[in-house]
């Protein structure tokens, strides 16, 4: 019992470690990405956060699997390296025994994997898709900062306000430059400027919202032409566009897995099949870590651990591109994705029983050559 808790906590602290680690490094890149998004104006600064604590579970189900993996390979190669493991095997512990006290912790991150996959991802899926269709709702004014320049979503408006009111109705010093579309592409239009030294948003009864200018200028041309038009106007209103307001969550990842469940179509079958697969997975790379981690004290800890990532890499490669062959219907539902978990439990059936049939044959081979002799 003692050297059970002993191995577990080894395992758990460096998988906590291991995870911490990664999950700062994804979610720093995907937080990267959304503030470039807040910064051009196509999400609000204020929703950063609550999009990234939606997207937490869905990081973490494959985080966790990955750090078990990596703690098992450190903790075991410490132990090894450390001539603990060589103490423990002269007292009896095997190889399979130790992948007994190891599927222990493993068991605990399957069912925390199991609760992220099945339950709490979708949800927070849901949750961010939802809040991601109210930032599409947003109009210019709402997220509209002064003093900055902003595009608009597809590319054809440039904003810029040098003041806002609290309430974002008025607006003081405004400059607007709006490309001219045309269906015709091979007719440039030009562009359209427009300055004023205030404005204001209207709402009319039929909801459309208009941004009426004062006191100001509107240039029309086209860049190294001399032919620009100029219109000094008191009061200039521009239509803005309507905001595109959808309640609807159409990503599969998103879906809850009773919904899943009562579909029958491809695309639900083969996320219900990713969702049981990451649990699965997390008992398989268990199987292979534990002999994977056995390493000599004269080569140092580290020399498994890149054959050992690579082999990680293409276990979770091949069940992505699976996913999406099965998906468009290339891998028929019955096979689905059980097929990569079976080749890759073989191999770390393989890798467990190697050693000791590498070592049974050795002696074996030893006994014949002294009989003989």
């Amino acid at each position: 019992m003692i050297v059970f808790r002993y191995l577990s906590r080894e395992v758990l602290l460096t998988l906590s470690a291991v995870s911490a680690v990664l999950l700062v490094i994804i979610m720093s890149g995907r937080f990267i990405k959304y503030l470039a998004q807040a910064a051009s104006g196509a999400l609000d600064p204020g929703s950063l956060f609550l999009i990234m604590g939606f997207r937490l579970p869905g990081f973490l189900q494959l985080i966790l699997p990955l750090g078990l993996f990596l703690g098992i390979l450190l903790a075991y190669g410490r132990l090894y390296l450390e001539s603990e493991m060589t103490v423990l095997s002269a007292t009896g512990m095997s190889q399979q025994r130790l992948l007994g006290m190891t599927l222990f912790p493993a068991t605990l991150v399957a069912l925390v994997v199991a609760w992220l996959s099945l339950s709490l991802a979708p949800q927070g899926a849901n949750q961010s898709q939802m809040l991601i269709n109210k930032q599409d709702a947003l109009t210019e004014f709402d997220t509209l900062i002064p003093g900055r320049f902003q595009s608009l979503r597809d590319g054809t408006r440039v904003t810029y306000t040098e003041q806002l009111s609290d309430d974002r109705a008025n607006l003081g010093n405004v400059f607007i430059s709006q490309k001219n579309t045309s269906t015709d592409k091979s007719k440039d239009r030009g562009i359209s400027v427009l300055v004023a030294q205030s404005g204001r948003q209207e709402i009319q009864d039929d909801g459309n919202r208009y941004l009426i200018l004062e006191n100001g200028y509107r240039y029309d041309g086209t860049p190294g032409h001399a032919d620009y038009r100029v219109i000094k106007y008191d009061t200039y209103g521009v239509l803005l566009p309507k905001p595109d307001v959808s309640d609807e969550v159409t990503a599969r990842g998103a879906m809850s897995t009773r919904e899943l469940l009562a579909s029958d179509d491809l695309s639900s079958n083969t996320e219900l099949q990713w969702r049981i697969s990451l649990p699965l997975l997390v008992f398989i790379v268990t199987l292979m870590a534990v002999p994977l981690s056995r390493v000599n004290p004269r080569q140092g800890r580290f020399l498994k651990l890149l054959p050992a990532i690579l082999l990680y890499m293409a276990y979770l490669t091949i069940l992505i591109a699976a996913r999406g062959a099965l998906e468009k219907g290339k891998i028929p539902v019955a096979l689905g994705l059980w097929w990569v978990h079976a080749i890759f439990l073989s191999i770390g059936l393989g890798l467990l029983f190697w050693e000791p049939l590498r070592l049974k044959l050795a002696s074996r081979r030893s006994a014949l050559e002294v009989a003989r002799g």
